[in-house]
């Protein structure tokens, strides 16, 4: 019999609405429910795609003994961690306090009140190599509960009290300058792995925002170890198993120092920022390999995570059936030799292992390989009979079973689709791919947004979920919308940008101290309003937010924008020198401060003009950083950058503005893209 999670809108919460466990989804009803029966609260958080969340779930949740006594001595809560980041912050932190790790799936134990006191990730279901298991777990806490209250009420306030004291050091209201973003280079170049390209040991993830801080940096100072650090790693994560060497995309980490074997789940974010990176790399290089790599994972988001209501879904499962009934992680993805021989025959399938790094060991489990690009002179190779191959198993792969996909919509992260499609649009005259942006963008709109601009986090299915927009999901999607308005010329979505960030001004900032919240103050109150300006997966919803008040600034030179956005990168200044890894995107908004950032408008008789496009086309390709591009007729209303803008001599023409000065107006496209790139 289902439990309440049957009517619930997220699929990880539908993957437990036939569990025996009796789950509550998170709410004030769960936690009256615990205060009624005097019973602690089980508070077990994860997300759809996560390998380990579906183990315990087999494991433990599944089992009707286990399900039994939860259902006798606890309330049992199951959020996922992508509806709620905001409950998933506050708990994790406690874990991370008290633990000194985290991770997923996260299991806590909270008192009627809310407030934490025991704390685990996973729990296997008998004893192992030092770890309780999860019958264990239970008891124990279950017993402390009964004979020690006194005691876990007062690790529990204890818990409560010394979240409430942990304060961020925000440095001071001024930005990062040029001794503070060298310092953070520094730091990078000492954690930097010349070897194998990203940054640290196993397991290693893609560094995407400190990626966007390092192209910056070069096109600002034209250090040259700044840019050979960004694109050594993108070639290698681009040659590594970590990137789809058939279907484009790349999984969430790779497991290894040498991005090898991936932790197999690809994620909308991770894709969103990656496909960005690549185009920006492209732009600043030239590089084919870039080019390739944008395209193919924006192919991948559109075709794989594309929504019927032209949004893009969550993620895309680890695991997938290995064709016996059984759920294995990878098995959509890996291969044998044997398995080329039956799609390629003989011959090509000799020339695919050798390619693609496929051996008789293996490089993952059960003698199987994960596909890579080894180095190698791809030239020596016949181009026309790789990609036949490419094509064959790519279409021997499609009659897998496919692994599950997490058809939530996240404003958020679809805000980071939509200005990574429209930009990658652009550049390579794919204009598919700018009306994916536009129609994602149009479901931002439709569902997502009420009447006072209020962001919703979720939809499914074409129907907005209950919960509020958080700091990151206001700051994205604004991130988005100027992306677009500058690759369309379109101004109604610098409109819209401006109502979100009007949002974050008002209630996501703190007056006195300009720094900012990840929840609205209005939102509901939990133990500790989570605040975190540090990148994680993705950009921090902080350092998310300068960026776009800055751009927006950028574009209608609105001071309590700018203003806002300087005050929020104060903390960039504090922590970019110490921990830079940790807050690249902060340090990519610091980039575009010193830059300006610039203003460019061009004017043409039309959008459809040949010259207005060449000087439109020059203008997206600049590499200075944060640079805003506003495209229209002259005298148009579109974009405040175009008053009084005439055209020159009957011609279309370009106007380059920073820090209240302006170039003089140009007609010429390489004069620009030489004042772009300056």
């Amino acid at each position: 019999m289902p439990n309440r999670l049957a009517h619930e809108t997220s699929p990880y919460l539908l993957q437990h609405a036939d569990n025996p466990v009796d789950w509550w989804p998170w709410s004030a009803e769960a936690f009256e429910e615990a205060r009624k029966r005097d019973v602690p609260v089980l508070l077990s958080v994860g997300y759809s795609s996560c390998h380990w969340c579906h183990v315990m779930a087999h494991e433990s949740f599944e089992d009707q003994q286990t399900a039994e006594y939860l259902n006798a001595h606890y309330v049992s809560v199951k959020v996922d961690r992508e509806e709620r980041p905001d409950v998933d912050a506050v708990y994790m932190e406690a874990v991370q306090a008290a633990t000194g790790q985290g991770g997923w799936p996260m299991t806590v134990f909270l008192t009627p009140d809310a407030e934490p006191f025991y704390f685990g990730t996973y729990f296997p279901p008998a004893p192992r190599q030092g770890m309780p298991s999860f019958r264990q777990v239970l008891q124990g806490v279950h017993q402390a509960w009964d004979e020690r209250r006194d005691e876990v009420t007062e690790v529990a306030g204890k818990i409560v009290r010394d979240l409430a004291a942990r304060e961020i050091s925000y440095g001071d209201d001024r930005t990062p300058g040029e001794e503070e973003l060298a310092q953070a280079l520094l730091g990078l170049t000492r954690e930097y792995d010349p070897q194998r390209g990203g940054f640290g040991g196993a397991p290693k993830f893609p560094p995407s925002m400190v990626l966007e801080f390092l192209l910056r940096h070069h096109a600002r100072t034209g250090a040259e170890g700044a840019l050979q650090m960004a694109s050594d790693t993108c070639e290698r994560m681009a040659r590594g198993g970590i990137y789809d060497q058939l279907g484009g995309g790349f999984a969430r980490y790779s497991v290894d120092r040498d991005w090898v074997v991936p932790h197999f789940e690809k994620m909308l974010y991770d894709n969103a920022l990656l496909c960005r990176v690549y185009a920006h790399l492209w732009r600043a290089t030239g590089s084919e390999l870039a080019r390739r790599v944008a395209l193919e994972t924006a192919d991948f988001m559109v075709r794989e995570l594309r929504t019927n209501e032209g949004g893009f879904a969550s993620a895309l499962d680890a695991d997938s059936d290995d064709g016996t009934g059984k759920h294995i992680e990878g098995a959509y993805y890996v291969w044998t030799p044997e398995q080329l021989r039956e799609v390629l025959g003989e011959e090509d399938a000799d020339l695919a292992a050798q390619y693609f790094g496929v051996t008789e060991e293996g490089t993952f489990e059960e003698g199987a390989s994960v596909l890579q690009l080894p180095q190698q002179q791809e030239g020596l190779v016949d181009a026309g009979k790789i990609a036949s191959i490419r094509e064959r198993l790519l279409a021997a792969r499609a009659e897998r079973s496919a692994p599950g996909r997490d058809d939530k919509v996240v404003a958020a992260w679809n805000g980071l689709a939509i200005a990574a499609l429209a930009e990658t649009g652009a550049y390579f005259d794919r204009p598919d791919l700018v009306d994916a942006a536009v129609a994602a963008a149009d479901l931002m709109v439709r569902l997502h947004l009420d009447e006072q601009a209020r962001l919703t986090r979720t939809s499914k299915d074409g129907h907005a979920g209950a919960n509020a927009g958080v700091l990151e999901d206001y700051a994205d999607v604004a991130e988005g919308f100027l992306a677009l308005a500058s690759v369309t010329g379109e101004g109604v979505w610098l409109e819209f940008a401006g109502f979100l960030l009007d949002h974050v001004l008002v209630r996501f900032t703190d007056p006195e101290s300009g720094s900012l919240y990840d929840t609205a103050a209005d939102a509901e109150r939990l133990i500790r309003r989570p605040q975190d300006p540090t990148d994680n997966a993705a950009p921090s919803g902080w350092t998310a937010a300068a960026n776009a008040l800055l751009g927006y600034a950028a574009h209608t030179a609105s001071e309590p924008h700018r203003t806002a956005a300087e005050r929020a990168l104060g903390v960039v200044k504090a922590l970019g020198p110490r921990v830079p890894r940790f807050i690249g995107w902060g340090l990519a908004a610091a980039e575009a401060v010193l830059d300006g950032p610039r203003e460019v408008a061009i004017v043409g008789p039309s959008l459809d003009h040949e010259g207005t496009r060449a000087l439109h086309r020059a203008a997206l390709l600049g590499t200075a950083p944060g640079a805003v591009v506003a495209v229209g007729a002259p005298e148009s209303d579109e974009f405040p950058l175009l008053a009084d803008r005439p055209l020159v001599g009957g011609e279309p023409a370009a106007y380059v503005c920073r820090n209240f000065t302006c170039d003089a107006p140009t007609t010429e496209v390489e004069r620009l893209r030489s004042v772009l790139s300056d």
